[in-house]
């Protein structure tokens, strides 16, 4: 029999575990938005150590391991680097693809006046970055390299700017977030158009039937996460032999996953109600059958109050942040530092054009904007804390080592890993002396609910509400105990 003392009552009522009281400070960190960049980082300088000492050649080797799944005529056959970069790096793309389509919905870029300046922004960071890297490599071997620098690191990016602290306007954040996210679409057109080769059409046909059932399943309402799961990893496999690279299916993916609730937010505690109610008449011991039947209703009803896509990536980021991307960086960072190689035009054109692109095509491309009445800078910001901010998005990182391992190989491919490092590095640092040098103190950081609302502004507080209603306004009346629900059409 359990000890009473290790089941002390939790504030919420739920019985609170010792091994619970144990792991609270590392669910809390786990749960800061800048640990993910530490831990990044942290891999990052393990492996360079590595890659840079006696044990350089174990450490390449392991990463060369095969490993082999056959099944029949069927065989995937490849090194424990590509089902890292191929694999692994799909879950990533997949949640990328949930929160582009989180912001298309229900965020900053549902509103068309307020994407504007973070969309054309990442076009000017996009643009300018290769046209630099073009500029400089232009007739070389390195030249395919160009996307390279286009896209930004969501997770430093975000590190960064919670090391900053409250002197970072929080217009100023949900700017730059967006961007970053927009600099995901671009970068993920880029890896479907320029860096897929050998396209397969009859893979291709596969993968787009595959999502065709994905689509189905949606409408007619397939809730079992777990058919969901066969079907992806047929169309990861049809991008796989396709030829264009599998991490596309996983932003696909993310794009038809549901964004509304199957129990709307107005008809929750009704739903909820009845569930509890026939909960408690089947109480006693003779009714053990509608007892676990009331218990399955209550269960679905708790998980479909939120929407699959709020589910997935709430339940999914923390092994995208603490996991899939220290491992990817702690795999591909690792990479022999040499002076030669520091000055090696590759990883120059990388550096400079992480440096000193980003900046200039994110200013230009925002005041030309604003001049032209296109957008507006946001509140609390200024030329000067945009350029702090247009140096901070140099930091590409993660996402440009994974466009120069497709864009790249060889020497080339580590004199470009050399190049997101030194480049996103003085990135950083420029941003964040550029940052504090020009930014006002504040007295405080404003909580989301406690911001001011101007003229034509809702709190944001009461947009998030609104949008969550918006987005789960469906009413559901009760069955009557039949073991579901129906849906009421709006009238």
């Amino acid at each position: 029999m359990a000890n009473p003392k290790n089941h002390a009552p939790s504030a919420g009522g739920m019985p609170e575990t010792r091994i619970g009281r144990w792991t609270q400070p590392f669910v809390r960190f786990f749960q800061i938005q800048s640990a993910s960049g530490f831990l990044l980082l942290a891999c990052t300088a393990i492996a360079l150590l590595l890659a840079n000492s006696p044990w350089s050649a174990s450490f390449a080797e392991f990463w060369q391991i095969r490993l082999r799944i056959s099944v029949g005529q069927f065989e995937l056959d490849k090194p424990l680097l590509l089902w890292l970069n191929d694999g692994l790096m799909t879950v990533f793309f997949f949640v990328v693809g949930l929160e582009i389509k989180r912001e298309f919905v229900m965020g900053e870029l549902r509103d068309s006046r307020k994407a504007a300046l973070p969309i054309v922004a990442a076009l000017g960071g996009m643009t300018v970055p290769a046209f630099i890297y073009l500029l400089l490599q232009s007739g070389q071997p390195g030249q395919s390299g160009w996307g390279i620098p286009v896209a930004t690191d969501i997770a430093f990016v975000a590190g960064f700017l919670a090391l900053l602290g409250s002197r970072v306007p929080p217009s100023l954040k949900i700017m730059l977030m967006s961007l970053a996210i927009a600099d995901d679409i671009g970068a993920i057109l880029l890896i479907a158009f320029f860096y897929s080769t050998d396209i397969s059409f009859v893979a291709l046909g596969f993968a787009a039937a595959g999502l065709g059932v994905t689509y189905i399943f949606n409408r007619i309402g397939v809730r079992q996460v777990s058919i969901y799961f066969f079907v992806g990893a047929g169309i990861w496999v049809a991008f796989l032999k396709s030829g264009i690279h599998p991490t596309v299916a996983g932003v696909l993916l993310g794009f038809l996953t549901p964004s509304r609730a199957w129990v709307g937010t107005p008809g929750f505690p009704n739903v909820l109600t009845k569930v509890l109610e026939r909960l408690v008449a089947s109480s006693d011991d003779s009714n053990q059958k509608q007892r676990q039947r009331a218990l399955g209703e209550l269960a679905t009803t708790a998980r479909e109050g939120t929407s699959p896509l709020e589910r997935l990536e709430f339940g999914l980021h923390p092994w995208v942040a603490f996991l899939i991307m220290p491992l990817f960086a702690f795999a591909n960072a690792g990479v022999g530092i040499e002076v030669a190689s520091l000055q090696s035009p590759v990883a120059i054109a990388v550096a400079a054009s992480l440096v000193l692109g980003n900046p200039i095509g994110i200013v230009l491309a925002s005041w030309i904007a604003c001049k032209f009445g296109l957008a507006r800078l946001p509140a609390e910001v200024n030329w000067k804390i945009m350029l702090g901010a247009g140096c901070l998005a140099g930091i590409g990182f993660t996402m440009s080592i994974f466009v120069a391992s497709l864009a790249l190989q060889g020497d080339l491919l580590d004199d470009a890993k050399i190049g997101a490092l030194v480049g996103s590095l003085i990135s950083a640092i420029l941003g964040c002396l550029l940052l504090l040098m020009f930014m006002p103190k504040r007295p405080e950081a404003l909580e989301p609910h406690e911001q001011k609302a101007g003229d034509n502004e809702i709190p944001v507080a009461q947009v998030s509400e609104q949008n969550t209603q918006d987005q789960s306004g469906d009413r559901w009346r009760d069955d009557g105990g039949q073991g579901g629900f129906d849906k009421v059409e709006p009238s």
